[in-house]
């Protein structure tokens, strides 16, 4: 069925934002051997860096688990621009690398992931489970709360 995706996002309320560029010398999406690579993305929006700080001191970990569902959802545009538009494409999702800028005493960072791993899963389905990592950092880029990184098979 063409176009299943896309029909689940526009369920889901989602639109996809124009993809980031890079800031540094790298791309966004790399491919190899039917795997798309899928840089680390921030809690952007319009442009701006909208979740900063630390999880555990500015932030909590449900506002660390939306932060970390905007970085999925930019990931998802990153891929619908390496795929033309093609998130179909999309065989599964292979693994996710999650990022939490941490306040010291901070251990959920698997629960701040999980705003990227459930949305993956309510896109993907079945396709959309996968590895992970959550590792707590003292900071990312442009003091951004979380990054998400992806790594998705094509078919």
């Amino acid at each position: 069925m063409a176009n299943r995706i896309a029909t689940r996002l526009k369920e889901l309320g989602i639109t996809l934002p124009e993809p980031a560029k890079s800031v540094a010398n790298y791309v966004p999406v790399a491919e190899a051997g039917g795997l798309l690579f899928v840089s680390g993305q921030l809690p952007l929006a319009d442009g701006k860096v909208v979740w900063t700080g630390h999880v555990g001191e500015e932030l909590d970990t449900e506002e660390g688990a939306e932060a970390a569902r905007l970085c999925a959802v930019n990931i998802l545009a990153q891929l619908s621009g390496a795929l033309d538009g093609d998130l179909d494409r999309i065989t599964r999702v292979v693994r996710l690398g999650g990022f939490v800028a941490s306040a010291p005493d901070f251990t959920a960072q698997p629960q701040v992931i999980n705003g990227a791993s459930d949305l993956m899963v309510d896109v993907f389905g079945d396709a959309g489970r996968h590895a992970r990592a959550a590792v707590g950092v003292n900071v990312l880029p442009l003091d951004a709360a979380v990054e998400v990184e992806g790594l998705f098979q094509t078919g």
